[in-house]
């Protein structure tokens, strides 16, 4: 594992264009699209764990999502769970998150990734 590596998980969309699976008050990266018991968030933080402990990771997302967040990740630090001051697309997110990871890890490498994903093979 890298220490200094920290990841941005971005999941603040609706998931708009998967509807009527994905609704606005529970979009498809809280949804278990797969049918294997978890979510395609908690699926992307499953892949990444190997290289980088959940301490490292970030998640940010929209205000009404912060509980589910709690709910799918249960391990994640409650500081790392971010809700964007306002929904301006992804530059604008990536860059608030940058922001306050460089306030506790000055020399980060950061990687940002979206939450909803579909990954099948990981090897």
């Amino acid at each position: 594992m890298y220490n200094d590596i920290q990841i941005i998980i971005m999941a603040g969309g609706i998931g708009s264009r998967f509807w009527p699976m994905s609704i606005p008050d529970y979009p498809k990266q809280f949804i278990d699209v797969m049918g294997v018991g978890r979510s395609l968030i908690q699926l992307t933080v499953d892949r990444l764990k190997p290289i980088c402990p959940v301490e490292n990771m970030w998640v940010v997302t929209n205000e009404k999502y912060i509980r589910i967040v709690k709910e799918q990740i249960p391990d994640m630090p409650v500081d790392n769970i971010l809700a964007e001051p306002e929904a301006r697309n992804t530059a604008p997110c990536i860059a608030y998150v940058c922001w306050k990871i460089q306030k506790k890890h000055p020399d980060a490498n950061i990687v940002v990734t979206p939450s909803d994903a579909l990954v099948i093979n990981t090897s």
